[in-house]
């Protein structure tokens, strides 16, 4: 594609590194035939070739406009479009750079700005999170049923697993900020397993800063990076074998650290080694099998939602199916699989019609074949789908320790 900078812009190492993106297209359109908002809304510009169009222009001096922050807003972020595109644009990256030009032109209006600001002080934040939570989980049962559907049931909390075999090691498990909080019975799971292999977890806190990123508060998303980095290095220097993210969103991210703050002298190798020992789960037990029982008979007939940041954004695709279908658990076929649910971080809560109508697509599809569960890998898309889900929608892991014999 050819571009042109600005002159506002020649001199901006993000509008350089957007252009360098920029050029990488060769106007193909196959991004539109998996993009989830063009499959609903038919609107070229809402899909990836029109967006970069829109961004293109806006390099080139257009004015910033609140019609082009519509259409750039409605990205879901998926990355399935990069799994298509013949050529490798880094559509992601541009999307997240032309934000926040759009932004820095034309700030957003004082009321979704404090929106977005209240989603990131509150979600990202279990300390606030989780008594706010536990109110509304209390309320529940007198709320309006169009309301109640949105907060999650109250998860059982098991005591911890003890590790019954001989120790081999010692990992990482970042506790996540919402998966914490709303399914804690995820981190359980994995600490089974990891008992079962003869691996002891050491919990990771803090947010891995994916919420404040998305929503273009880099700085605060940096900061919050460093301070994770700060917490968990003296564990790594220690000796770890992995960081463990169950929350494949939050994988994304961490496995993101040595890209973000590659420019920053005091943390760049710091992260660069962070992000070179995350792993999702399926990556490390995918390591482990011979360590896991053989099905001896069918467990339950399962759906699976991979969600978008496990086989677009980190692409590992059919790894967590395999696992489960050799414990024995029935995996139905789903169609259009590769597709958003809807829930994608704080979309659901910024362009809630465009999520719902996804969703129900989605549970359509994952539904078809009567499951017993839905399974999927990332806490955003597990709360989202249960929401309006015929069948219980359950983290892959906590069906993985299900199989395993008792300590």
């Amino acid at each position: 594609m050819q571009t042109r900078l600005a002159p506002q812009y020649q001199s901006n190492p993000l509008a350089q590194e957007a252009e360098t993106i920029l050029r990488s297209c060769v106007h193909c359109g196959f991004c539109n035939a998996t993009c989830p908002t063009y499959q609903v809304l038919g609107d070229e510009l809402d899909g990836p070739r029109g967006r970069i169009y829109l961004l293109k222009e806006l390099l080139a001096g257009a004015t910033a406009a609140e019609s082009t922050r519509l259409h750039l807003d409605r990205c879901l972020s998926c990355r399935a479009c990069e799994t298509t595109c013949p050529s490798g644009v880094r559509y992601a990256r541009l999307l997240e750079i032309g934000r926040h030009l759009q932004n820095a032109a034309l700030p957003r209006a004082p009321g979704e700005e404090l929106r977005r600001r209240a989603i990131r002080a509150i979600i990202g934040q279990p300390r606030r999170l989780r008594p706010l939570l536990a109110l509304a989980q209390t309320l529940r049962p007198v709320l309006r049923a169009p309301i109640a559907r949105h907060i999650p049931v109250p998860a059982p909390v098991r005591s911890p697993y003890p590790v019954t075999t001989p120790q081999r090691g010692k990992v990482l498990a970042l506790a996540g900020c919402v998966q914490s909080v709303a399914t804690p019975q995820t981190e359980a799971a994995l600490q089974k397993i990891l008992a079962h292999l003869g691996y002891t977890l050491l919990r990771g806190e803090g947010c891995c800063g994916a919420l404040s990123l998305h929503l273009d508060a880099w700085e605060e998303a940096h900061e919050q990076i460093r301070r994770n980095i700060d917490a968990w290095w003296p564990v790594v220097t220690a000796g770890v074998d992995a960081i463990l993210v169950s929350a494949s969103g939050c994988g994304s991210v961490v496995k993101d650290y040595g890209d973000i703050l590659r420019d920053d002298p005091q943390y760049a190798a710091k992260a660069a080694r962070i992000a070179a020992l995350a792993k999702d789960p399926s990556e490390w037990l995918q390591a482990h099998r011979e360590a896991l029982p053989m099905a001896t008979e069918e467990r339950a007939r399962i759906a699976f939602h991979a969600p978008c940041s496990l086989q677009h954004g980190q692409r590992i695709q059919g790894v967590a199916e395999a696992i489960l279908q050799g414990l024995g658990y029935r995996l139905l076929p789903v169609t259009d699989a590769h597709l958003c649910c809807g829930s994608a971080g704080s979309y659901s809560l910024l362009q809630p019609q465009m999520a719902e109508e996804l969703r129900r697509r989605k549970l359509e599809n994952l539904e078809a074949e009567q499951p017993q569960w839905i399974a999927t890998a990332n806490v955003g898309c597990q709360l989202f789908l249960n929401q309006a889900a015929q069948v219980p929608v359950r983290h892959w892991l906590e069906l993985v320790a299900e199989a395993l014999p008792e300590a």
